[in-house]
């Protein structure tokens, strides 16, 4: 029986519109959706038994039903019951680098590899599109985590439209680890705050969605303009997270002040993407706001963006089928 390791990229978001109310309570989104090489790996291994058991040395990472790992191995269960009962239950572990609660999808990075690695220890043979539509019961960043790269995402973040790669563009990410940061709260405060400017027409919907496919940034990314892209930065939700956090819309600032292509808050937030055109100006710009902030709750991380979701790292057989050999 083999066991997977998987790569699970986190993201940023270049682009974060809020258009309006969904009928399944969710909302409208446009976004434009970059994954980084700054990743989890996930282990998973069927344990011939009927438990699905997490392991992670993070004290943040939840262990029980809780967690959208086990979630996405009961959508698979449940799926293709027959299938799974001549496996049993997974032993998933979990190396976990991307920060919790971050608005970097590392929740939904951990799914997206579950649903990718269950279908290659069952040999279910999905295709990528049958596992983002699988991952719609899941969460709306999922989906576009299975395959990554830079992609278009509408909906509720549900329908992908794959767009030219960015490789060569550096990024800073940095967080308070004394902050989280709750997606559905700051969705809410959205809603109360600016629902009189929402969009309920289909038309209208349909528009704004056509609108960023054939925008100035999505121009400047199959340019590969990195100034452009910089400039064009975009998220609502800073609207409603910012003024709560002051921390951090003092670090975006404190980046901009270097001269970055563009800083902003990724997702919900809080942490904050900076980005650059070399490694050598990000590991500089790195190390002056670190001096200048100078808080030890402060994390950085340099990494770059990268043309991919998740990845097999290795596959092997699991210790009792070595046995039977």
């Amino acid at each position: 029986m083999q066991s997977y390791s998987l790569f699970a990229p986190a993201k940023i978001n270049l682009h974060l519109e809020v258009i309006g109310d969904r009928p399944d309570g969710y909302h409208e989104l446009v976004m434009i959706m970059q994954s980084v090489d700054l990743g989890d790996t996930l282990h998973l291994r069927a344990n011939g038994t009927d438990q699905i058991r997490i392991f992670c040395e993070n004290p943040q990472v939840p262990l029980d039903k809780t967690n959208l790992v086990y979630k996405a191995v009961r959508l698979m269960q449940k799926k293709y019951s027959k299938v799974s009962n001549n496996f049993g239950g997974l032993d998933i572990t979990i190396e976990k680098n991307i920060p919790v609660a971050a608005g970097l999808a590392g929740g939904s990075s951990n799914a997206a590899a579950v649903l990718v690695g269950i279908n290659l220890i069952w040999s279910l043979g999905l295709t990528q599109p049958e596992l983002r539509d699988l991952s719609a019961f899941l969460g709306s960043d999922v989906a576009f985590c299975i395959s990554g790269g830079t992609a278009i995402a509408t909906g509720r973040g549900e329908k992908i439209t794959p767009l030219p790669d960015l490789k060569d563009i550096w990024v800073i990410l940095a967080k308070y680890n004394n902050l989280s940061v709750s997606t559905p709260r700051a969705y809410k405060s959205y809603r109360e705050q600016f629902n009189h400017l929402y969009v309920t027409d289909l038309e209208d919907i349909n528009e704004r969605t056509d609108h960023i496919h054939s925008g100035d940034l999505v121009r400047a990314i199959s340019e590969e303009n990195a100034d452009k892209i910089g400039h064009l930065l975009m998220n609502d939700l800073e609207k409603v997270v910012l003024p709560q956090y002051p921390v951090v819309s003092n670090l975006i600032d404190a980046f901009k002040a270097h001269n970055v292509l563009g800083a902003m808050m990724s997702g919900s937030g809080p942490t904050v993407f900076a980005l650059c055109k070399t490694q050598k100006q990000a590991q500089m710009v790195t190390t002056n706001v670190k001096k200048e902030i100078n808080d030890a709750n402060l994390d950085f991380w340099v990494t770059k963006m990268c043309p991919h979701g998740i990845t097999v790292e290795s596959k092997g057989q699991s210790s009792k089928d070595k046995g039977q050999r």
